[in-house]
């Protein structure tokens, strides 16, 4: 059995000076958006007590949320850029995915406390102060752009920053709907649009939790990874012209941006397996873009009409 290493990665794993570049600056950009939530979700806190304003505290318990979800990202990053060693021979790169799950999952907590808060205040509606609504909601939009504009800098491709992403965002047209709700509190006097921004809060929660559940739920239970059929891979393998057969075919995505293969590729008898390797691997790399490939490639095996017994038979992997 022979065997031969290509990685091709160049989607920022672990080893390249530049991902390490840009994992550093990715980290300042994060660092950065927290220091601005903790401060003004500090604030929002006690104006919202003042208020009375559920709208404001359900913002604050978002951004709460926000600030969780950095600290998480920031530890994931850390440690999935710690070396695999030992028993954990893709290192720590799942960390990243389990933050998205865990970003998704207190998304799912606070839809259902500010939604079963947001019906109560609209069946007993409270007195609220509109003016400080309106206006603490209008610096939480400015604060929450502010912060989604530095998360956006760092790179996105990853779920575990996608995931802090997508709470910044969410809590900016959360503010968005708060500031609208003030404004008719403060106009009209019907506090109900309080308690109605809420609930619209834990909509904007629920579709976001939806979504980084469903991407890290596919990453944890190596799924194909999004955009690439098993099925349409299998048949550009075959279509190679001295390719009979593949079996055990499997595609899952190790962490975000690490796509990765493993299949065992029958090829006619007296084929070159080093050569065949070398070009399914190509149109791997190529047509599906990914690069981390381990192909078994035996000869397809050759029965002698005396003894019965299987020919030779050629075992290339490579990983």
């Amino acid at each position: 059995m022979g065997h031969g290493h290509g990685h091709g990665h160049g989607t920022g794993l672990g080893g390249h000076h530049g991902a390490g570049r840009t994992a550093r600056a990715d980290r300042r950009y994060l660092a950065g958006a927290l220091a601005l939530l903790v401060v003004f979700m500090v604030a929002e806190v006690i104006i919202g007590i003042i208020a009375n304003s559920i709208a404001l505290i359900s913002d604050a318990g978002h951004m709460l949320t926000d600030a969780a979800s950095i600290v998480l990202a920031l530890i994931a990053m850390g440690m999935a850029a710690r070396p695999a060693r030992g028993a954990y021979t893709f290192g720590y790169k799942r960390a990243e995915i389990l933050s998205a799950a865990i970003n998704g999952l207190t998304f799912v907590l606070l839809v259902v406390y500010f939604v079963y808060e947001g019906i109560r205040r609209l069946v007993e509606p409270p007195e609220v102060e509109g003016v400080l609504v309106f206006g603490t909601a209008l610096a939480g939009i400015a604060v929450n752009a502010a912060a989604a504009w530095l998360i956006a800098r760092a790179d996105r491709s990853s779920l575990n920053v996608e995931g802090a992403f997508q709470h910044i965002l969410n809590d900016m047209y959360a503010f968005i709907a708060t500031a609208i709700a003030g404004a008719v509190v403060w106009l009209t006097g019907w506090g109900r649009a309080d308690a109605i921004a809420a609930l619209v809060v834990a909509a904007l929660m629920a579709k976001a939790a939806y979504g980084l559940l469903r991407d890290a739920g596919r990453i944890l239970f190596e799924a194909a990874p999004a955009g690439l059929d098993p099925l349409e891979i299998g048949a550009a393998i075959t279509g190679h012209p001295e390719v009979t057969a593949v079996e055990d075919l499997h595609v899952w995505t190790v962490t975000s941006g690490f796509p990765a293969l493993s299949a065992h590729v029958v090829v006619e008898p007296g084929g070159d397996c080093h050569r065949i390797r070398r070009e399914v691997a190509a149109l791997l790399h190529e047509r599906f873009h990914i690069d981390h490939t381990t192909l078994q490639v035996d000869h397809v095996s050759s029965v002698s009409s005396a003894s019965g017994e299987p020919g030779s038979a050629c075992r290339i992997t490579v990983a």
